[in-house]
């Protein structure tokens, strides 16, 4: 009977002290993660996606391009940069916003990688050093 309550009261401890997400499967490689699109940062409204897909492709490199061209190329000279947003056309604006967004994704990406990488390295035991 006593030996029955020690047992009952080591997997009540064991219980409270397990952290609750260790049920959860955290993958060994970065591209075999689960991808949930409700957690994205864009608002995507449910029957809409597709429309918004669409509007946040045309939209957000196109503004994406004129703050390139206002900030760096213009240099802030709004005469500069009425100029050249005259002579420019849509398509060469939304062109260099969608290469700007383009390689910040990239670059976050690969930030996303080293630090799954990081923190799966850190995860896994680590050996002792012994002396042959």
């Amino acid at each position: 009977m006593i030996a029955s309550q020690i047992m009952d009261r080591r997997m009540t401890e064991s219980t409270k002290t397990r952290p609750e997400n260790a049920h959860v499967h955290i993958p060994k490689k970065f591209t075999q993660q689960n991808v949930d699109l409700a957690e994205t940062p864009l608002f995507f409204p449910e029957g809409f996606e597709k429309i918004f897909i669409l509007i946040y492709f045309i939209i957000l490199p196109y503004i994406a391009g004129l703050f390139f061209l206002f900030f760096y190329v213009a240099e802030g000279h709004i005469e500069l940069f009425v100029s050249l947003n005259d002579e420019s056309s849509f398509m060469l604006t939304w062109a260099i916003g969608y290469e700007i967004i383009a390689t910040l994704i990239m670059l976050w990406i690969v930030k996303m990688s080293i630090g799954f990488a990081n923190e799966s390295r850190k995860s896994t035991t680590k050996k002792q050093f012994r002396r042959p």
